[in-house]
């Protein structure tokens, strides 16, 4: 039988479903408006003013905060151009820990006044290139707005300077609280070379109760379980970490034994005490008083360690149990019996305390040196210690980020502003159909000056002409006033109010290639969706109502 070529045309060459989008309404003005409606439920909680949001997600777990990365990973975004947007805001997150609401309202911007070019009748490819030639060369004027610089990393003052400014834009009214404590808790684990610093090093305990000026910083760890044991402290102590079960040894193989009389079966469970006895005084002979096991404990063996007056921690996390490695100096071994001298931690106080109603053991380093630091936070309810989370991990990453490169911008949206004015100049100055697209890139920086004005509820027409005024005038550091009624402006180094260089060349360098990368798309094809109809829940089935 002949093959049945079909007809000509992009819907009948394509299997039955296809979805095909082409022609700037169809895929760029699409894209741009999903783009647009994501960019305005970030805009409104960037800065110290930024509001929060309240998210649900598809476990009905709820989320009240606004932080931009938890936002955009519990949102479930399906939109292929949004997604985009917010796979660039989760490689900000990642590679650096802070900025991402940054990179999705930039990139919202440049596509927003993308739009009115091509509406004027520009060609894609010339704005494209526009925003590549912009892109470059704010690079370069970033890297020249240096105002400052943090020389060393191991100095508390210059680490409150930065990691400040970057807790007041997630909880304004408690940075210098929030940054005494970041900065004590990175300071007591900052290595020789601060290049080294480690952002797992810190670790974070919430604890329901009290108000936030509880807060405190533990050289060690906490866990917020009480000891096994009836021993609940110990100093100066020996510790062995184990990661296998503390009982009686099972056979791998299925063994049967047959008992005759009573005495064979005294004798057969002498046997098996008598060898866990003799292992767990093994661990006193040895010096032994702390001992962690990431698995079980047999009542048996509880019972002997008791009788050697140990104290016993099940730790179930096992990068909980590697991180107290790292805290005692052991190694977690995983078979039961004495450590060697070089196995064995020491810990100076093990202790169970009692933080609000809960009762958690802690492991502290009072002279010794410690390559762990706990943070505990306390707080009314789980979703305000989980955006106090937030915000510490923010700052945590900006002390990584200083400690690599110091060098500091003007905030406040001072940079941006200077940033906008230096690229309009060269907009007028560039020959050809570039300048507008450089100009419009200009005008896209002023979104960061405006969102924060806009947030703290001023007029933000008014702020941007003052702020151009005082950018023309020579002052590269006027930034936005978010305390002032009136909407005036202040000079952001000398209120120490800093952007960190390293994170905005990252974010800028992502908002960019985002922005370009959905403005280069020109036709969109679907395919059907595999699967059948979705079924529809219906949860209260055996509700009798």
């Amino acid at each position: 039988m002949a093959m049945k070529i079909p007809k000509s045309g992009l819907p009948q060459m394509l299997k039955d479903g296809y979805k095909h989008l082409s022609g700037l309404e169809e895929s760029q003005f699409r894209n741009i408006a999903a783009v647009k409606e994501l960019t305005q439920i970030l805009r409104t909680s960037l800065g110290p003013n930024g509001r929060d949001k309240m998210v649900i997600n598809h476990l009905e777990k709820l989320f009240v905060t606004n932080d931009a990365a938890t936002i955009m990973k519990e949102l479930e975004v399906i939109h292929p151009a949004a997604k985009l947007l917010v796979m660039a805001s989760q490689q900000q997150e990642s590679e650096m820990g802070d900025g991402t609401n940054f990179v999705v309202v930039f990139a919202g911007e440049l596509l927003q006044q993308a739009e009115q070019l091509l509406r004027m009748g520009l060609h894609p490819s010339e704005v494209i290139e526009g925003y590549r030639v912009a892109g470059a060369k704010a690079l370069e004027l970033l890297e020249a707005a240096v105002v400052d610089e943090v020389k060393n990393a191991a100095d508390k003052g210059q680490l409150m300077r930065v990691v400040r400014s970057s807790i007041a834009s997630k909880q304004y009214g408690y940075e210098d609280l929030l940054a005494t404590v970041v900065v004590d808790a990175s300071l007591e684990v900052m290595p020789k070379n601060p290049v080294n610093f480690n952002v797992d090093s810190i670790r974070v305990v919430k604890i329901l109760g009290g108000s936030i000026h509880d807060t405190s910083v533990v050289k060690g760890m906490v866990f917020g379980r009480e000891p096994e044991s009836t021993i609940t402290k110990a100093t100066k102590a020996k510790v062995a970490i184990f990661t296998c079960p503390l009982d009686v040894a099972l056979t791998e193989t299925k063994g049967t034994v047959l008992i005759h009389n009573a005495d064979e079966m005294m004798n057969f469970s002498k046997g098996e005490e008598k060898n866990l006895e003799a292992g767990i005084k093994e661990l006193a002979d040895a010096g032994v008083k702390v001992v962690v096991t990431g698995s079980g404990i047999g009542e048996l063996a509880l019972h002997f360690l008791n009788r050697y007056n140990m104290l016993v921690v099940k730790v179930l996390s096992k990068f909980d149990l590697r991180r107290l490695c790292r805290v005692t100096g052991a190694t977690a071994l995983t078979r039961m019996g004495a450590p060697m001298a070089e196995e064995m931690g020491y810990c100076e106080i093990v202790e169970t305390v009692e933080i609000g109603s809960d009762r958690c053991t802690v492991f502290r380093q009072e002279e010794e040196e410690t390559k762990t630091a706990t943070i505990v936070i306390r707080g009314g309810t789980q979703n305000s210690l989980d955006d106090l989370e937030r915000a510490i991990d923010d700052g945590v990453n900006v002390i990584k980020a200083v400690a690599k490169d110091g060098r500091l911008l003007a905030g406040a949206g001072a940079v941006d502003m200077e940033l906008a004015r230096q690229l309009q100049t060269i907009g007028e100055k560039t020959a050809g159909l570039n300048q507008y697209a450089i100009k419009k890139y200009a005008q896209a920086l002023e979104v960061i000056p405006r969102t924060l004005a806009e947030n703290a509820g001023q007029d933000s027409t008014d702020v941007i002409s003052k702020l151009y005024a005082a950018h023309s005038a020579g002052k590269a550091t006027a930034g936005v006033d978010i305390e002032s009624e009136e909407g005036s402006i202040l000079d952001a180094k000398e209120k120490e109010i800093f952007d960190i260089l390293s994170m905005r060349l990252f974010a800028t360098k992502l908002a960019t290639h985002a922005a370009i990368t959905i403005l280069s798309v020109d036709q969109i094809i679907m395919s059907k969706q595999a699967g059948g109809p979705k079924v529809k829940e219906n949860k209260d089935w055996d509700n009798d109502d």
